[in-house]
């Protein structure tokens, strides 16, 4: 059985303001989904998420269909992903189970004993092109229009996440890079979970979540989200927040909550929001679900 000599930290996209178009650039789909690295070595694969956790126990699927894949050793990116009826990926549906989970790769960084990290993007998409054809649980990453302006109406149109713009002759590099950009459409961000306030009327265990991010090292206040749960979220949320119980508050900046309690700053939660207001807080949040796949201090704006 062949081996990957090395493991790597994945290629991170830098976000920007509004859409553009470069010479040489390609623009991808942005899934809605969780990152996840793939190492298939001999008929053994390793999913490892973004915070390097095997999940190939999570999505056996996905797993066993890329052992299958006539070739020793290769070193997948992509993310997985469940689609609705219109194709549209969707975090909620993932981490709430619904739907059969798929995993979109966008690169190849090792192939039958070749190192591609440092051959542009353009090589390692043919490379990928060869290994990985559309079977099973598995897909290609969806291509959109080679101009970025077009590409992120298209994306619009369709009700994507955002769009990812690509350098074709970048080569792979670890960490935040400025060669893979992307472009939010619809408003979705990681908060870090400072607190919870009391349920009112017929609601049990909580009634909103208290949300933060980090801005040099300090939890700043955002705002509350109490929508987007069911009972089942709402006792599973509750029995974690339990157990993260503190005393006084992880916010630097003040909560206005009579009946508040705080937490230790652990747990990320996704959520969906309309837009900010000229303060920082949220407008109109909904809850959409848990991120295991992110540590808190990755909030840091």
């Amino acid at each position: 059985m062949g081996k990957i000599p090395f493991r790597v930290n994945p290629m991170l996209a830098t976000l920007v303001d509004k859409p553009f178009s470069k010479p040489n650039w390609v623009f991808e789909e942005k899934y809605d989904g969780v990152r996840m690295l793939a190492y298939k070595e001999g008929s053994k694969v390793s999913l490892i998420s973004r915070n390097a956790i095997d999940r190939s126990a999570r999505y056996p699927e996905i797993a066993a269909t890329l052992g299958k894949l006539r070739i020793d050793t290769l070193l997948l990116d992509g993310e997985v992903v469940v689609f609705d009826g219109r194709r549209v990926s969707h975090f909620q549906l993932l981490q709430q189970g619904k739907g059969q989970p798929r995993y979109a790769v966008f690169d190849c960084v090792y192939s039958d004993g070749k190192d591609l990290r440092q051959e542009p993007l353009s090589v390692r998409r043919k490379v990928l092109e060869q290994v990985v054809k559309v079977r099973g649980e598995v897909e290609i990453a969806t291509r959109l229009a080679n101009d970025g302006i077009a590409a992120y109406e298209e994306a619009n149109k369709r009700g994507l996440e955002g769009v990812i713009g690509k350098d074709s002759g970048a080569p792979y590099t670890e960490g935040r890079s400025k060669a893979w950009l992307k472009i939010k459409i619809n408003q979705q961000e990681e908060f870090v979970i400072g607190g919870f306030t009391a349920p009112e009327g017929s609601r049990e265990h909580f009634g909103a979540l208290l949300l933060g991010t980090f801005q040099n090292g300090q939890l700043q206040y955002v705002g509350k989200v109490g929508t987007g749960f069911d009972e089942e979220i709402l006792s599973s949320l509750h029995h974690k927040l339990n157990h993260l119980v503190r005393t006084s508050s992880p916010f630097s900046s003040g909560v206005k909550e009579k009946k508040a309690t705080f937490v230790s700053p652990k747990l990320v939660a996704q959520v969906a929001f309309t837009e900010r207001t000229t303060d920082g807080k949220l407008r109109h949040p909904v809850y959409l679900g848990l991120r295991d796949d992110k540590a808190a201090r990755e909030t840091e704006q």
